[in-house]
């Protein structure tokens, strides 16, 4: 569940932004500060993830996890009591800080329990419930938002239930630390070594582009619909629930599918799906064609946002795997913040079809990267032999 709240902290509240807006319409700039309630987490991840990873390495990952959930709970809820708009921003900022903290250290308590294929089906299952959480954090909100614009702000107690089970978990955490009295030779040499920096910077760099691209779906596609006389509002909310469960579904199946390709062709398979995605929605504004756009981009997505975590884990020695996943979280978010600033010049200045071509160009190139990787190492091999 508590990869689920990345979700929760820009989803939950955004079915009571119209009423939310109505009851604070005197404030000044209400229409601007009430949409950047959405956005504000996202900045403070992409400003802290970086140091709460190094802090999940130092100190931790039970500390951090336990600390975060109980900060995006307590900073999430007071949107439901605070007297203004100025200080459920404030709070949102906060949210931004327990999501860091809360991402970071899981991918990385990930990556210290589980190993192989036991943790390439754990992070299937984990993208899976990330999408399939949408739906109920949504709809719920929604039915909340129609008694209060500030009761879908008290969705964020509810991680409180995993408190005891965090608890225990930072116990363990601790107790393995006692029981471990040394490191191997090689552990400690690879902990002092940089050599996965540079690596963990071109998985968060691909990262980045992939959901920047990716971010075109939720962020553009009401516009889309808008401008090819869709009904926005019902379009986007099927569009996207197409996106989000055809990647959910395939999600599940991720393990299946790495054991069987491997992680370069998982990738290149994941960006294929996604490059023909946004093909299909340039080639003409017709329901059969944005429905199975979008449940490509789904699937494709559903297998490439696990594959990045599990190349990251793979990437770093373990006691760096807070510091990666630091890496990855801020590629992620920073991914979405700029989707809109990066694309949105592009679609006034070309049109929606350029910009999905533009799209899926830069995706069948990274397919095309990951195949390459896949066959040069057959490659060489056949050439000593």
């Amino acid at each position: 569940m508590t990869a689920t709240l990345k979700i929760m902290a820009n989803a939950t509240i955004s079915p009571a932004l119209p009423a939310l807006e109505a009851s604070f319409s005197e404030e000044p700039m209400a229409a601007y500060l009430t949409r950047f309630l959405v956005s504000a987490p996202s900045l403070s991840v992409v400003l802290v993830a970086p140091f709460a990873g190094l802090a999940a390495d130092r100190f931790g990952r039970g500390p951090l996890l336990l600390a975060g959930v109980i900060l995006f709970a307590v900073a999430g809820s007071a949107g439901s009591y605070l007297p203004d708009l100025n200080a459920i921003l404030a709070s949102r900022f906060l949210l931004g800080i327990a999501v860091a903290l809360t991402m970071t250290a899981q991918v990385a308590l990930v990556g210290d329990l589980f190993s192989g294929s036991n943790r390439s089906a754990f992070m299937g299952w984990q993208v899976a419930a990330v999408n399939f959480s949408g739906f109920f954090y949504i709809g719920f909100a929604g039915l909340l938002a129609g008694t209060s614009p500030r009761l879908p702000f008290l969705i964020y107690a509810l991680p409180l239930f995993l408190v005891p089970l965090l608890a225990k978990i930072h116990r363990e955490e601790r107790q393995r630390g006692r029981a471990q009295t040394k490191t191997t030779s090689d552990e400690t040499r690879l902990s002092g070594s940089r050599s996965w920096l540079l690596p963990a910077i071109s998985v968060g760099l691909l990262t980045m582009v992939t959901v920047m691209l990716f971010f075109l779906m939720p962020s553009q596609l009401p516009y889309f619909l808008d401008l090819n006389g869709f009904d926005s509002a019902t379009g986007t909310a099927i569009g996207l629930g197409v996106l989000t469960l055809t990647g959910g579904a395939v999600a599940i199946l991720f393990k299946r599918v790495s054991d069987a390709l491997g992680v370069p062709a998982t990738f290149a398979l994941g960006f294929t799906l996604m490059a023909a995605g946004f093909g299909a929605l340039a080639l003409e504004a017709v329901w059969p064609t944005i429905l199975a756009g979008a449940s490509l981009v789904g699937a494709g997505y559903g297998l490439v946002q696990p594959s990045f975590l599990m190349l990251a884990l793979q990437i770093a020695p373990a006691s760096r795997r807070g510091s990666v996943s630091g890496i990855v979280t801020t590629a992620m978010f920073l991914g979405q913040v700029i989707s809109p600033l990066v694309l949105t010049p592009l679609i006034l200045s070309r049109g929606f079809p350029v910009t999905f071509i533009v799209a899926a160009t830069a995706l069948g190139l990274c397919a095309l990267a990951a195949l390459s990787a896949l066959l040069l190492p057959q490659r060489l091999r056949k050439r000593t032999t």
